[in-house]
């Protein structure tokens, strides 16, 4: 059984493949062994995000683990991933348009127990090794951008580089005037200053004081957190060690994130050839 419908991974590997560069076959004899489709990969790889795993536990007879891991370092080097990102962000803007108005940053650590980069010890995990993902979205839900870091790190430290992650949106597509929601890890003068000298309003959730989160718009970022971790099981414990491949897989989980609810809004609005006969069901 597929891990994704073929309404998001039909159009998310025809937009990914066309991202590939051209392969130049330089063997002089031209003798080894022929290569394993990029397909094929490309289906492994979106199972691994979604059922996590070590690489060994998802290779057969038609992959090995070190091709997996080979291929996806040369789809890193190429930018594949963060382009399929970006396009996909672009196309929604485009489609639907993004609320960037009203902006949410928060902080979710999870477990990393192989270690590597962006990992630290985690204090509400008993100092086990964790990362913490600072998450950006906009005022509908749509991730934006994710910094990665140790999960001793604290989230205000976070949230200049986390903000910067809208330096890939067009400056003229910026609003006038933008509002930033915290919670009330942020409540310091530190960060009213950085935002009063990024000409952001703040809206932050005062210490020692209960607000229920359904009566701000940080729900939202606290959701994209659970799609994160209760969607994509490689998000919810960290196996990778090295930066490139941790960004990868959020790069990629963002994109399916984002085409979901791309297809979800432009049901009632849109139509295209390949739309699914029986419609679309969002899961």
């Amino acid at each position: 059984m597929p891990t994704l419908s073929s309404s998001v991974i039909d159009p998310l590997w025809h937009q990914f493949q066309a991202l590939i560069p051209a392969r130049v076959d330089t063997h002089p004899l031209g003798c080894h062994r022929r290569r394993v489709p990029d397909r094929i990969v490309f289906t492994k790889l979106i199972d691994r995000l979604v059922l996590g795993g070590a690489y060994t536990k998802h290779a057969d007879h038609r992959v090995s683990a070190t091709t997996l891991r080979t291929r996806r370092d040369e789809w890193i080097t190429a930018g594949v991933f963060a382009t399929l990102e970006q396009i996909v962000l672009e196309a929604f803007d485009k489609i639907i348009g993004l609320n960037l108005e009203d902006l949410s940053v928060d902080g979710c650590c999870v477990k990393a127990p192989c270690g590597g980069e962006n990992t630290g010890p985690n204090p509400t995990d008993r100092g086990k090794s964790g990362q913490k993902r600072s998450v950006l979205i906009e005022g509908n839900g749509i991730p934006i951008g994710v910094v990665l870091a140790g999960a001793n790190r604290h989230d205000s430290r976070l949230l200049e580089p986390t903000l910067e992650c809208l330096d890939r949106l067009p400056f003229s597509r910026m609003p006038e005037s933008i509002c930033v929601h915290l919670d009330a890890g942020y409540d310091s003068k530190k960060t009213r200053d950085l935002l009063g000298r990024l000409g952001c309003q703040d809206r932050i959730s005062p210490k020692g004081e209960f607000i229920k989160i359904n009566h701000t718009r940080r729900w939202m970022v606290e959701r994209m957190n659970s799609w994160h971790t209760r969607g994509f099981r490689l998000l919810q414990v960290v196996l990778d060690r090295g930066t490139a491949a941790q960004e990868a897989f959020v790069q990629l989980a963002n994109a399916i994130i984002v085409l979901k609810r791309l297809l979800k809004e432009a049901w009632s609005t849109h139509r295209w050839e390949s739309r699914p006969v029986k419609g679309y069901h969002w899961r």
